[in-house]
């Protein structure tokens, strides 16, 4: 499976509304300055569908639960090309805590590249894990395996700390890693599985 083309390169700049109708700037800004954190920012098809809800819960419980999500003080984002109001109301209904992203005109999908599923039926699922410099490290794109999101941004998220803050483990700590990565299937793995999936 080829890399996406915008690995390895600064994430692109984009405005569209959030869930309150407030534009906003990506990459998201704290005091005017970027965010100095990693983003995970990702790209589902339908607000309120099945799949895309589970999704979305996924990530909400992930921020809580994830240690790893905990200690990289990860920024998620999701985005689909629903409406405001629909947005709105997909956010209140299920908690959301992070934000959700309207862009019904698919400006931020040209600039991340993100095409199409399906025959061309749906927009892609596609996550991307965005480093604390805006560099784009990783990206997954897995349109009917809903689940394999959040576990490939653990992943991603524990490459990015590795290489920013390396820690001694301990042995037991070192198993729960190893056995947590074993059940992650790589991003070509999720893409043969998409393939024959979506055949």
């Amino acid at each position: 499976m080829t890399l996406h083309p915008l690995i390895n390169k600064p994430a692109p700049e984009f405005s569209v509304p959030d869930a309150n109708g407030q534009m906003f700037k990506f990459p998201p800004e704290e005091q005017g300055r970027r965010v100095n954190k990693p983003i995970a920012l990702f790209f589902y098809p339908e607000s309120g569908s099945l799949a895309c809800t589970q999704e979305a819960c996924q990530f909400r419980d992930a921020l809580v639960e994830k240690e790893i999500f905990k200690r990289t003080n990860v920024q998620v984002i999701g985005i689909s090309p629903d409406s405001v109001p629909k947005q709105k109301q997909f956010v209140e209904s299920h908690n959301l805590t992070y934000p959700v992203l309207s862009d019904e005109k698919h400006v931020a999908y040209g600039a991340f590249q993100v095409g199409k599923s399906f025959l061309g039926f749906t927009d892609a699922r596609t996550t991307f894990v965005i480093d604390r410099d805006g560099i784009i490290r990783d990206s997954l794109s897995a349109t009917m395996i809903y689940r394999a999101h959040v576990k490939f941004v653990v992943k991603a998220l524990e490459k990015l700390a590795s290489q920013v803050e390396p820690s001694p483990q301990s042995s037991a700590e070192r198993h729960d890693t190893d056995a947590a990565r074993s059940d992650v299937p790589s991003s070509a793995e999720l893409g043969r599985v998409a393939c024959v999936v979506g055949a």
